[in-house]
């Protein structure tokens, strides 16, 4: 049986009410355009966003809101990977964030049940729940696509690197690649799609890109799989003058000990690695120190309206700069547009973003 996220709040009688999380992302604050409106003053109109981070888990992002949001009685800044049971604050309007199982659906009465005739020229396929035939297929390479986004030197604005994404066009799928990892997930299939996702880039892209730095994508579930390892050493021997950097997804970078003996084999074949999705309510700043990365992405909810932040934001921003530059480590802004000029000011050497450049299909790119 499915699971469903829920919001748990105490009434002032004493009693609880759930707020069912039915659509992702959900966006929570006093404004009647969000999902979970909160009549409450202490509340930004938009407080905070509920995701689903390509691991499979909860996130939520605050957006510069004026009172935060807390996890645990603890200050968010950025975002946080949420489990069940975890406590939740916009504010002061206080949260319990539960899974539990989907209540299945009273089926009708015999009566009631009715026949639905097909049109012939209408589609069975246009009305089915996207499975795991679509899934095959997309693995396969039916409607898998891929597209690049420019890494830019912060200053200069010269083009350092790329990094490879993954998109479908397959037409019974989603085209975004959460929820594509979402279905994947379902069908235990995540690190297929993943390489596939990897492979169409590198096919689509390597040749185009000769003397660029590539960047491209590990799902947490692969990181240290002996499947994945193998598969960059391939990588390396198809590509031997590649320069590769893997990105690893923040979090998968829990165990040292597992992290250390991956940088080692990453170094062996030549491949830098980066941390991906870097942000203040994970920063795991004790894997920063003892396995320091090559490159840190700071995440786009901890950059996102930066020059407007607050000066607690800032500071604290600025001062993981620094602790990134004192590992030996280049940190690295994702979706910047707005606040090139903070970033720029508090120590980033590179940028990522729309400002500089949006993802681009391989027709799209200019002359290397």
């Amino acid at each position: 049986m499915d699971t469903q996220w829920v919001l748990e709040s105490c009434c002032k009688d004493g009693t609880y009410s759930d707020h069912v999380i039915s659509r992702l992302p959900c966006r929570v604050g006093r404004a009647k355009e969000n999902d979970l409106v909160i009549a409450n003053l202490g509340l930004s109109r938009t407080h905070a966003v509920l995701e689903r981070d390509i691991s499979g888990r909860l996130r939520l992002v605050d957006t510069n809101s004026t009172n935060g949001s807390f996890v645990n009685r603890q200050r968010i800044d950025g975002y946080c990977l949420l489990d069940s049971g975890d406590q939740i604050q916009f504010g002061s309007a206080e949260f319990r964030l539960v899974q539990q199982k989907e209540k299945p659906e009273i089926a009708p009465a015999f009566d009631e049940m009715h026949t639905m005739i097909i049109p012939e020229h209408l589609m069975l396929a246009a009305t089915r729940v996207p499975g795991s035939a679509d899934l095959d297929e997309l693995i396969g390479g039916i409607g898998l696509s891929g597209a690049t986004q420019p890494i830019v030197d912060a200053r200069t604005r010269e083009i350092v690197g790329y990094e490879l994404l993954g998109r479908a066009n397959h037409p019974r799928l989603p085209g975004s690649p959460i929820e594509l990892f979402s279905i994947a997930e379902s069908a235990n299939r995540e690190i297929d799609l993943s390489e596939a996702f990897r492979d169409f880039g590198l096919n689509a892209f390597a040749s185009m890109l000769a003397g660029r730095t590539l960047f491209i994508n590990a799902h947490p579930k692969e990181t240290y799989s002996d499947q994945f390892v193998g598969a960059l050493a391939c990588l390396r021997q198809r590509y031997p003058a590649l320069d590769i950097v893997v990105e690893l997804h923040e979090s998968a970078a829990t165990d040292i000990e597992r992290l250390r003996q991956l940088a080692n084999q990453l170094a062996r074949m030549d491949i830098r690695f980066a941390y991906d999705d870097f942000g203040a309510g994970q920063a795991r700043l004790l894997e920063l120190a003892d396995v320091p990365a090559h490159f840190v992405k700071f995440d786009r909810a901890l950059i996102r309206d930066l020059h407007k932040a607050t000066e607690r934001k800032q500071q604290l921003v600025r001062d993981l700069v620094k602790m990134v530059l004192a590992a030996g480590s280049v940190p690295l802004a994702e979706g910047v547009e707005a606040e090139a000029a903070v970033c720029i000011d508090m120590g980033f050497q590179l940028i990522q973003g729309y400002l500089t450049g949006r993802p681009m299909p391989p027709d799209s790119l200019p002359p290397t």
